[in-house]
């Protein structure tokens, strides 16, 4: 079975399955529209999937993913495209959130090209070297770090820092930051670890990412 002949024998199990056990609430919520009240922003990867990994149904989760789960700074005003910036401005305005998850991940193909070469991959990889800039500040501190000896744990550092970057540059975009310092909005950062199976959770006070579960 080719790959899109097992997408489609999928879509069949769905609708005679799930969609079959659940068709009232599938389509209440296709005609009255989504009001989730959390927004994910996670990785293009194809194996952090977040509905799964937080057992969430359809409606529950507003999904914004990129290469490495990244948040750019708030610019109001640029002649490029803001795909990231107009997904968290739909979800924090319009569909009005009260809590955006910054969901990282281990082995991260996007982080890794950071550390492929010494200059970085800004030029030699066009779209995405441009996009990883946004965390250009965690590579330099991790390569200055004597503490950091091989790849793989720079690598594994930047995953994590990373996080961080994107919850400031989160609280740049004002219309984010009014509602948090209303209480209206919380904001979070969360790492998978693909291997393990535990979710961790950043605190912020400690800088340091512990286990989710308490």
């Amino acid at each position: 079975m080719n790959a899109i002949d097992k997408l489609i024998k999928g879509h069949i199990d769905f609708r005679d399955g799930f969609y079959h056990e659940n068709q009232a609430y599938l389509q209440e919520l296709g005609c009255k529209g989504q009001s989730p009240k959390v927004a994910m922003i996670t990785c293009c990867d194809s194996r952090v999937d977040p509905a799964i990994i937080t057992t969430s149904k359809p409606g529950d989760l507003f999904v914004i993913r990129n290469v490495a789960n990244l948040v750019p700074p708030y610019v109001e005003k640029t002649s490029s495209w803001h795909g990231t910036s107009a997904a968290l401005q739909f979800a924090v305005c319009h569909l009005e959130v009260e809590h955006i998850i910054v969901l990282g991940h281990a082995n991260c193909g996007g982080i890794r090209s950071l550390f492929a070469s010494d200059g970085g991959t800004a030029e030699d990889s066009g779209f995405i070297g441009a996009w990883m800039r946004v965390i250009d500040e965690a590579r330099e501190q991790i390569l200055a770090d004597p503490s950091l000896v091989t790849e793989e744990q720079q690598i594994s550092a930047c995953e994590q820092q990373s996080i961080q970057i994107s919850l400031n540059n989160l609280k740049s975009f004002p219309w984010i930051q009014e509602r948090v310092l209303k209480g209206q909005l919380e904001l979070h950062g969360w790492f998978y670890n693909l291997v393990s199976g535990k979710l961790l959770k950043l605190n912020e006070t400690e800088a340091a990412f512990q286990e989710i579960y308490d």
